[in-house]
């Protein structure tokens, strides 16, 4: 492409792609292109954020395999825990189409009102997904040995974690099985 041709696309949106007209007009390629942003979160979240998958290198086809088969259950798995306990986080649930599909994204009333409120309709506190999985890294059990005796100790519940169980459509395990 020449100078010319460049300095006439200045400040244009283009997207090139090999799909056909058949499988989706200019707005719905736009709006692929603009969901290549949830396949770039999910890559984030097994690299770094949320599972911390170190760089293995696996050598035999069976062991990459199953080295990618878990990373992708475990994004998979993330993925249901972040749609789960949207209701805890600042998560907005109800993400408006936009007409033009090129227009910046705009966040719902409900979420501009869960980050002025920082609160969930029932005066719970709202969390950031990783600060959430923090908090209810806190609920604890654990086996006391004393004296030969076994006690079986469970952390109570706060009412954070119990509605997060409550959202999973668990309830707080109360014994060690």
């Amino acid at each position: 492409m020449n100078s010319y041709a460049e300095a006439a696309l200045d400040g244009i949106y283009v997207i090139r792609t090999t799909m056909t007209a058949g499988l989706a007009d200019a707005p719905g390629i736009v709006r692929t292109y603009k969901n290549l942003k949830y396949v770039e979160r999910d890559f984030r979240t097994i690299k770094i954020d949320d599972l911390d998958v170190r760089p293995i290198r696996h050598y035999k086809a069976g062991r990459v395999e199953a080295h990618l088969f878990i990373c992708m259950l475990a994004a998979y798995l993330t993925w249901h825990l972040r749609e789960a306990f949207a209701p805890l986080t600042f998560t907005d649930q109800d993400i408006p189409e936009p007409a033009d599909p090129v227009a910046p994204a705009q966040r719902s009333p409900q979420a501009r009102n869960k980050d002025a409120v920082k609160q969930t309709p029932d005066n719970l506190p709202l969390y950031r997904y990783r600060d959430l999985l923090s908090h209810l890294s806190t609920l604890d059990r654990q086996i006391i040995n004393f004296s030969g005796q076994k006690i079986e100790k469970l952390t109570l519940p706060t009412p954070v974690q119990a509605r997060a169980f409550g959202l999973l459509g668990s309830p707080v395990p109360i014994r060690i099985t």
